[in-house]
């Protein structure tokens, strides 16, 4: 199991940037896939990006692609999501997940951070 803790949500105008930051503890992190999901009012939880442990794999949804990059630092078990270009509707809840390797299950999750873009 890997434990997750996510931060450097907040309140920012459109157009505007933030990273938030998901450090991980337990299990060894490295051979961990990491991904950064969104859930906004109403609406199911999706997945923003994830990215392998030797970033030679990342996948970026449609809507995120070329303003939202993530990163990982494995010496440090942290995962990053810089966002850029900010735009109302990326308003949600951010949470970090983890799946092994070898699985299509996410299996830990943080506990999530919000994200607001005001117009």
């Amino acid at each position: 199991q890997v434990q997750l803790v996510e931060s450097g949500g907040g309140l920012v105008q459109a157009g505007g940037s933030l990273r938030l930051s998901c450090a991980a503890s337990g299990r060894t992190f490295s051979y961990y896939v990491m991904g950064w999901f969104r859930q906004a009012p109403g609406k199911e939880r999706e997945i923003v990006a994830a990215r392998n442990w030797s970033g030679s794999s990342t996948y970026y949804a449609d809507s995120v692609k070329g303003r939202f990059t993530i990163s990982r630092d494995n010496a440090k078990n942290t995962v990053f999501l810089q966002m850029n270009s900010l735009k109302p509707e990326d308003t949600a809840v951010y949470y970090c997940a983890a799946r092994p390797g070898s699985s299509t299950k996410w299996s830990d999750w943080g506990q999530g951070t919000q994200v607001t873009v005001s117009l």
